[in-house]
């Protein structure tokens, strides 16, 4: 069987939430599955090391399709066409961009509908898209994967689809994100805050993340709390981030918030692991990986109460309203007071984590993409 796949996300040294989710799944099907022939379509020149195996063709598609007019041209005339060259018997695009102008049977992944909770954090172009041609993938698709039970429903909800099309495939925890040794985090302390302990939060900084919000909370903390904790920030500045850099130069304790910028997993897998405790107070995820990755680090999260975060975080994260600055902070006190309470968290996590695991999502993903076709 030859199986097309978009991997226009694959872009070496910038993997974020959707490319790790397409990278570790497809790593694993190339191995498992030598008999069949993998087709990646890439929009640019791509790194060898995104060639999983020896049966990986590599194919470059133009035009680079990183704005809505242009995703229109790659996903309604270069990947139609790419596909008949090809024969594919099978299309699967993990990032939500299906086509319409072939008859190929197709396999979309939905990671969230958060366009449509939060249209104010998109620009009107990339909403219009979104909104014109994502009701029209799903539909279209053969088979739909949400990435949490939560985005499932969700799905069921906006477009009217029966659940049944829909398959469930979790995220995992790459294997670098794992507890560390005492000596491993003051290290890592020392690196990065002087040797004190940290809040930490992770993700492209935009407003859905909600980090003004997690900012006044800190504030707050810091006022009612004398310590020398600090907070740290991992991430890019990705859109609508002029807010977020006002707050950086202006707000008090500014001195007390470090800001890396995007860090490569290794890297952000050890200051994950070193943190006191995940806050990640966004106002909507389809997943949250950055929970997940904290649990693997047997480190306790700090999550929203909305989308799929409690489903992510289970018993072992503590909840709060990420629209009151005053409730994420009052947890922040919490866990920074109660040992018991947070070596109860930590406890938790270490069961809750066990439901998440690339092996067994790269297997219900494969079963996914199987139901499509016709089986001998």
């Amino acid at each position: 069987m030859r199986i097309a796949v978009n991997t226009r996300l694959f872009l070496k040294g910038r993997l974020e939430g959707i490319g790790w989710f397409a990278h570790e799944i497809l790593s694993r099907l190339v191995q498992r599955h030598p008999e069949h022939e993998f087709i990646f379509f890439f929009d640019r020149p791509y790194h060898k090391d995104f060639i999983f195996g020896p049966n990986v063709t590599p194919v470059v598609l133009k035009p680079q399709a990183r704005h809505p007019a242009l995703y229109y041209l790659w996903t309604e005339w270069a990947v139609p066409y790419a596909l008949r060259k090809y024969k594919a018997d099978l299309y699967f695009s993990p990032d939500g961009l299906g086509t319409l102008r072939s008859r190929v049977p197709t396999c979309i992944t939905i990671h969230d509908l958060a366009y449509k909770h939060y249209p104010q954090f998109m620009d009107k172009m990339h909403k219009w898209h979104y909104a014109h041609y994502l009701p029209r993938f799903a539909q279209k698709a053969r088979r739909i994967i949400a990435v949490s039970e939560f985005t499932r429903q969700d799905i069921v909800r906006q477009y009217g689809i029966d659940e049944q099309r829909i398959d469930v495939v979790y995220n995992g925890a790459h294997e670098a994100y794992r507890p560390l040794s005492y000596e491993e985090r003051e290290a890592v302390k020392a690196k990065y805050t002087q040797g004190e302990e940290f809040f930490l939060f992770t993700g492209a900084l935009h407003p859905r993340k909600n980090v003004i919000s997690l900012l006044k909370a800190f504030v707050q903390f810091k006022r009612r709390q004398r310590s020398r904790i600090k907070l740290v920030v991992v991430g890019r500045m990705a859109w609508q981030y002029e807010e977020i850099v006002k707050a950086k130069e202006l707000m008090p304790y500014k001195e007390d918030v470090i800001w890396t910028g995007y860090l490569n997993v290794e890297d952000l897998a050890q200051v994950t692991a070193s943190a006191y405790a995940m806050v990640y107070p966004s106002l909507f995820e389809g997943f949250g990986i950055p929970i997940l990755e904290a649990m693997a680090c047997d480190v306790p999260v700090i999550v929203s109460n909305t989308s799929s975060m409690p489903e992510v975080g289970g018993e072992a994260a503590l909840l709060v309203d990420p629209a009151s600055p005053e409730d994420i902070a009052a947890k922040m006190m919490t866990i920074y007071k109660d040992e018991v309470l947070r070596d109860k968290m930590i406890a938790a996590a270490r069961k809750q984590k066990e439901k998440f695991s690339w092996e067994r999502s790269a297997e219900k993903l494969w079963e996914s993409l199987m139901k499509c076709v016709p089986q001998p």
